[in-house]
């Protein structure tokens, strides 16, 4: 069993606050006067605990069976309506929390710095079961055909099952001596399970049995620095059909064959956020912050919007006719997918947006790491 040194997570805090840094060489891009093209309206707003600025979480939103849910870095879990942003239940799980939520199967999931993975049902709140993982967990646990599969931090993937919490199986890989903190959203691709790691690859492993059934390397390390030889897979990988989407830090994005691994092309493109997939198009968010567009086919580059460099942007999103994504002063920002223009922007609060926005048909809902959810209506029926 592989462990993470201490050194590796704070000196990988370091690199990431390496936004600090590069503040003091070249601030981060103003933002322009916009002329909003694009319809958007806010629905509501509300909020949910906080304090997850402190170690730059990304606490996400999950709709499921037509709730949304939230989860706070205080412990407190809550569902809400998605139309209205009313309260439909809230528990305070008393432990800090790191990552989540994930939702299926009638379950929220929910993990903590500690290891401890909360499965809650979802109609109530009620605590279903909880058991102790046995490392931080960092990336929204996934459910899905009977089981709860995590990402731990030390490079181990574990399947509990849904019904009773009960380990199922463990896949795991080698952990550099420092790496990124973050680790990859494991993601269902049919009877399977696709994550990215540390060392740089991406593996897939059988949903219900957790048999190794391929993987590939997307990053390598390189470089005579550890700093420099960093190449963690740290963003969701996306799945579409029968092909994977992937990208690392200092690294390349790649599509891969979602029954084989085989790498169809590779295009060199550094990232620890994440991307967005839309039938012809990949969008990516930058180490440096800029979003880029690229073809699916082929992985040429179609546009860069630079607007945002250096803004601590986040995983984007595809909503209708636009790409969503937010920065680091609580904006969020909407870009036209066919040249990347920037055509619409909001700002929901003042804390820092790192997470996917939640898209559900046109609406855009979004939470930032003080807590703070909004829901926004984009396209036409805004102005309705």
């Amino acid at each position: 069993m592989t462990r993470r040194p201490a050194l590796a997570l704070l000196a990988a805090l370091a690199l990431l606050a390496g936004c600090d840094k590069d503040k003091d060489v070249d601030p981060p891009a103003e933002l322009v006067d916009l002329k909003q093209v694009l319809p958007v309206q806010r629905l509501w707003s509300t909020g949910v605990g906080g304090g997850g600025e402190e170690l730059r979480l990304a606490l996400g939103l999950a709709e499921h069976d037509g709730a949304l849910f939230a989860a706070a870095r205080d412990g407190k879990v809550q569902a809400l309506d998605p139309g209205n942003g009313r309260n439909r239940w809230q528990v305070d799980l008393k432990v800090d929390l790191s990552a989540g939520p994930g939702a299926g199967e009638g379950l929220v999931a929910v993990g903590s710095p500690a290891g401890i993975l909360f499965a809650l049902d979802a109609a109530t709140g009620q605590q279903r079961w909880k058991v102790q993982a046995g490392g931080e967990i960092l990336a929204p646990p996934l459910v899905a055909a009977e089981r709860v599969v995590v990402r731990l931090v030390d490079g181990r993937m574990r399947a509990f099952a849904t019904a009773d919490g009960k380990e199922v199986w463990m896949a795991e890989d080698q952990v550099p001596r420092l790496s990124l903190r973050g680790t990859s959203a494991p993601a269902q691709a049919g009877d399977a399970v696709i994550a990215g790691f540390d060392s740089g690859k991406v593996m897939a492993v059988g949903l219900a049995s957790g048999d190794l059934l391929w993987q590939a390397q997307v990053s390598s390390a390189r470089g005579r620095t550890e700093l420099e030889r960093l190449a963690d897979v740290d963003a969701a990988v996306r799945v579409a059909g029968d092909d994977v989407f992937a990208v690392g830090y200092q690294g390349r994005v790649v599509m891969l064959a979602r029954e084989s691994g085989q790498i169809w092309w590779g295009r060199d493109l550094s990232s620890y956020r994440g991307l967005a997939i839309d039938d012809d198009q990949i969008y990516v968010a930058t180490s440096e912050g800029d979003v880029v567009a690229l073809r699916r086919r082929d992985g040429s580059i179609l546009w860069q919007q630079q607007g945002l460099r250096r803004r601590s942007t986040g995983t984007p999103a595809v909503v209708g006719s636009a790409v969503v994504v937010g920065d680091f002063d609580g904006y969020l920002h909407w870009l036209d997918r066919s040249d990347g223009r920037f055509v619409a922007r909001q700002r929901p609060g003042r804390d820092r947006i790192a997470a996917a926005p939640l898209v559900v048909g046109n609406r855009v809902y979004v939470i930032d790491e003080g807590g703070q959810i909004a829901a926004f209506q984009s396209g036409d029926a805004a102005g309705r």
